[in-house]
């Protein structure tokens, strides 16, 4: 029912940005709620961003006020804008899409790696 490609990562330094992209397929993904989570080696997988199908955004604490996430309805496209960029940020991101009125509608797409070193 819908699928999710990311794009966008790649290898910067501290303190640059980097946009990533997660395009969805899907004539109902307007409805579900969006989300970037993140791995890094040797740890759990964490919600990092998450943006509702109204426009609600919640962050964890360790990126707010450095990362956005947006969405355009328009194009299927969630983004994840990154600032200021740490080496504690790499990990592989991953897009997520869950629909809020059914709970076994949740895809994964399949990561794009951000690495963060000098």
């Amino acid at each position: 029912q819908v699928q999710l490609v990311e794009s966008g990562g790649g290898l910067v330094q501290p303190g640059e940005s980097l946009r990533l992209s997660c395009a969805a397929s899907g004539s109902i993904i307007s409805i579900y709620t969006m989300a970037w989570f993140r791995q890094a080696p040797g740890k759990e997988r964490e919600m990092a961003a998450a943006i509702t199908s109204g426009g609600s955004t919640n962050y964890a604490d360790s990126v707010k006020g450095r990362f956005t996430i947006s969405r355009d309805n328009a194009k299927k496209t969630v983004y994840l804008q990154m600032t200021s960029l740490k080496p504690e940020d790499t990990a592989v991101y991953y897009c997520n899409a869950q629909n809020p009125f059914n709970r076994r509608s949740n895809y994964w797409g399949q990561g794009t790696q951000v690495t963060v070193s000098s």
